[in-house]
């Protein structure tokens, strides 16, 4: 040490000199030597190839791949540098041959670059071949080697060389001319891309194809003199034939390749798709789209996840239709009405608050909210339906009844508590209509939504009956991404595991679509919660199912938003839905949720907890907030003489001969649509005329609704239609006195309708049936 500083006092300069020329060799080397942009290359989750994006400057260029393929690498060192393991980054014997042919020639014969001094050319981009710059490129070269391995030096070159047309790197040419991974490339295939590099210009597939040709075999030769390959293999080898143009590269997933680009643009990303399944999907979509397109339906897209990743397994962002109808548009994440997809979530709050139970009856009869009239796909009411139906029907109006009810605020909350990142008003700005359509959501969220009930529920069971902390979160496209559901706890994220249960055993009821009716006969293993919804103008169709493992959502319509016939839920996206299911493994149902429900009495009937007048009841398993529901208000204890024809009480009877019967009533206009479709429904009996102290009598308007404005259209011989004015009277065989603006225009008896012609301008209808009791509706007129 002590002799070393000595020297360096006495030989200053030299020191320094030294110094500056070993930084000045340490740094030569660029810290990234390829700065050029690369194409965006999205793998399943097998690493196998869905599709690539070119990168900008119009190449075919992958991102840097460091494992090589044993057969490539064998070639490229025996056809470009044999010495490649032994030398610093350049080879002696090779410069000083190249060196002295090419002096002789008076021209450049031969090169004698070793593959890391290629390495180093190719960085340096197209610098003028002088010995100047072959001086520079061993310098840099030396440097290379000290601070790479040689097997990332071989990954440089064989991820950057050229290999002819706009092919670079190993991984492209090797989909680009074999349409398959370089790991499955044969011997000749091999020898034929280690080749190209020498004179990509010159030679590529469907080019000078016996040149191509004959340095491939010559190659081969080398292989089998070296006792690399025998000679059965040589000979199969040089008997393959070489490809004749290049291949498109595979587009399996293209709107996925769009969303990684703009995420991950320029990289290698291995997705969690599944191949296989992809692939298949892509073919129902395409069978499909064949339908559609013949009613002049051009878009459909489907999304695939796992409840327990919370991971995509296949996603079709459109069909395979042509530009002019958006094929390159993704519509999984872009906002279109709901429809009715969001009432499984209304179902699901109401179970959750304690305000219904499953089978609880809510009115389905006309019903208008200010000038807001919502009506059944049908046309029809059932007057009562139970909540559980009214949801596997997807039936309008006890569907805004229950939201009204529920409250439109207290609803949106639940809804922006799901992330629906499309949901971007206040409530009122959506109105009851929230319910039928009238807020956007996108596929993405929705699929979401359904996957973080079906994992609640999943957790729930395998778990100490507890929740997790962040089970409402987002799913991922990504193979190393791992979901975080945060911490468990025992109270619920949003929606408690009874309600979404109960919910699910709902949505099993749904009626399948056509041709697939039979289902529950034949196929247990397939049980399927499962919701349509259509927009309104037939603009969107939605089915979106889940099963204890798996979430399909999808969506049918055009992306231009034109509406056509027969593009409902039912008919247009659930076909699809139930075809991709077929592809998924079966999965067991639901474990139930014990822990959060109780088995209680419920009054066959009403659906609601059964009272003491109830006669007729079952036991159920309800949810823990059900409890607190009001028991059943809709059977009353009549008393009847002995025949049960007549009501009686104690003025006109004889209490050892009045008889106390359970009886099922319902309000007068629920009771008028519940009986068409109940022929069983018996109202109550009328009073025995010599009695005293009626029962009070109700009556109310069907038709028309308070403070409609009313268009009468005029018949061929342009006289205008009649108004039909309907009530329903608790008491239908007495008589009803009807006035128009005061004036008498006929009484009713028994059926309670009655026509009118009124003249334009406001009316007031008014009723007084012969018991003194009255209603009024305000109306306008317009011809």
């Amino acid at each position: 040490m002590k002799k070393l500083l000595a020297f360096l006092k006495r030989h200053k300069i030299k020191s320094i000199l030294i110094g500056a020329l070993l930084m000045a060799y340490y740094f030569c080397l660029p810290r990234q030597l390829f700065k050029d942009p690369t194409a965006t290359v999205i793998t399943s989750a097998n690493n196998e190839l869905l599709g690539a994006q070119i990168a900008n400057d119009g190449q075919w260029r992958f991102p840097q791949n460091d494992n090589l393929p044993e057969k490539f690498k064998t070639c490229i060192i025996q056809f470009e540098d044999e010495y490649f393991y032994k030398h610093p980054g350049f080879n002696p014997v090779s410069i000083f041959k190249a060196l002295r042919d090419n002096l002789k020639s008076n021209s450049v014969k031969r090169g004698g670059s070793t593959i890391t001094q290629q390495v180093i050319r190719l960085s340096r981009k197209g610098q003028k071949r002088t010995y100047f710059e072959k001086a520079i490129e061993i310098i840099l070269a030396t440097r290379l080697e000290l601070r790479a391995s040689k097997s990332h030096i071989l990954a440089y070159y064989s991820s950057n060389a050229p290999f002819g047309g706009n092919v670079v790197g190993l991984d492209a040419a090797s989909w680009r001319y074999f349409n398959r991974n370089a790991n499955e490339l044969s011997w000749a295939e091999s020898a034929t891309l280690a080749v190209l590099p020498n004179a990509p210009s010159l030679i590529y597939p469907g080019k000078n194809q016996e040149r191509l040709i004959k340095k491939r075999n010559q190659l081969l030769k080398k292989l089998l003199e070296n006792k690399i390959i025998d000679s059965l293999t040589y000979n199969l080898s040089i008997a393959e034939s070489l490809a004749q143009k290049p291949y498109p590269l595979p587009q399996i997933a293209p709107h996925l390749l769009q969303k990684v680009s703009q995420l991950h643009k320029g990289k290698r990303i291995q997705t969690s798709i599944d191949m296989r399944l992809q692939e298949r999907v892509n073919y129902v979509i395409k069978t499909h789209y064949n339908q559609l397109s013949q009613n002049e339906i051009y878009n459909a897209a489907v999304l695939v996840l796992d409840v327990k990743t919370r991971k995509v397994m296949a996603y079709v962002g459109n069909s395979p239709t042509d530009k002019a109808h958006e094929k390159d548009v993704d519509v999984i994440d872009k906002p279109r009405s709901t429809g009715s997809i969001l009432k499984p979530f209304l179902y699901t709050a109401m179970l959750d608050a304690g305000d219904i139970l499953p089978h609880t009856l809510v009115a389905d009869v006309p019903t208008q909210f200010g000038s807001y009239n919502p009506e059944n796909y049908d046309k029809t009411y059932d007057g009562a339906v139970p909540a559980s139906r009214a949801l596997s029907r997807s039936l309008n109006v006890p569907s805004v009844r229950m939201l009204q009810e529920f409250g439109l605020d207290r609803f949106h909350h639940y809804l922006k508590a799901l992330h629906l990142k499309d949901l971007k008003y206040h409530a009122n700005h959506y109105g009851l209509s929230l319910i039928l359509g009238g807020a956007e959501s996108n596929l993405w969220d929705l699929c979401k939504s359904y996957a973080a009930l079906s994992s609640t529920l999943n957790h729930f069971s395998e778990t100490s009956s507890e929740y997790y902390t962040n089970e409402f979160c987002e799913p991922t496209f990504l193979a190393s991404e791992t979901i975080d559901f945060g911490k468990k706890t025992t109270d619920k994220t949003l929606f408690d595991a009874a309600s979404i249960y109960l919910t699910y055993e709902s949505l099993k009821e749904v009626n399948r679509p056509e041709g697939d009716e039979s289902w529950e006969f034949f196929d247990g293993s397939k049980q399927i919660a499962w919701k349509t919804g259509t927009s309104f103008g037939f603009r969107d169709a939605w089915a979106i199912g889940t099963t204890k493992d798996y979430v399909v959502g999808v969506w049918v319509g055009n992306a231009d938003g034109e509406g056509r016939p027969g593009l409902v839920g039912v008919q247009a996206a659930a076909p699809i839905l139930f075809d991709v299911f077929d592809l998924l493994p079966k999965s067991d149902w639901f474990s139930k949720p014990y822990d959060e429900m109780q088995k209680v009495s419920i009054c066959k009937k009403s659906g609601y907890r059964a009272s003491p007048n109830c006669d007729d009841l079952e036991e159920r398993f309800i949810q823990l907030s059900g409890l607190k529901t009001k028991p059943c208000p809709f059977h009353i204890l009549a008393h009847l003489d002995t025949s049960e024809t007549y009501q009686v009480n104690s003025s006109c009877e004889e209490l050892s001969r009045i008889k106390n019967k359970s009886w099922f009533v319902l309000p007068p206009i629920m009771a008028y649509y519940y009986k068409t479709k109940n022929p069983f429904y018996k109202p109550l009996p009328k009073f025995k005329s010599d009695c005293l102290g009626d029962n009070a009598v109700t009556m109310e308007f069907i038709y028309p609704e308070e403070n409609n404005t009313i268009f009468l259209p005029k018949d061929f011989d342009e006289k205008p239609n009649d108004l039909i004015l309907k009530i329903a009277h608790s008491k239908p065989d007495a008589t009803l006195f009807w006035y128009l603006n005061e004036t008498f225009i006929g009484s009713t008896k028994d059926i309670h309708e009655l026509a009118i012609i009124p003249k334009e301008g406001k009316h007031v209808i008014t009723i007084v049936d012969e018991f003194g009791n009255e209603a009024k509706r305000s109306i306008s007129i317009t011809k």
